[in-house]
């Protein structure tokens, strides 16, 4: 079993109701836009969630792309883009 874990930060936090998870992965590894593939297959919050093409994305607290690999133990950050004033 490969289980990383997964944390939603603010609009996310709200937007699904929750705020961290455990994911069991299907395989050893996969990509963060298999990732995110799966996240929005859940229904259609979460898939709304993730179709929002400025939505980042960190693997141990190192920004990603849909490329970057995930495995187990890993961290998995997902936030909308910051703005500052």
């Amino acid at each position: 079993m490969s289980a990383i874990k997964i944390l939603y930060f603010a609009k996310l936090h709200d937007q699904l109701d929750c705020s961290e998870e455990t994911f069991e992965l299907a395989s050893e590894s996969c990509s963060v836009t298999e990732l995110t593939q799966a996240l929005a297959g859940r229904d259609d919050v979460w898939q709304q969630a993730f179709t929002d093409s400025q939505l980042l994305v960190a693997v141990n607290k190192v920004i990603a792309n849909g490329q970057t690999l995930i495995q187990s133990g890993d961290e998995v950050g997902f936030f909308p883009p910051v703005t500052g004033g």
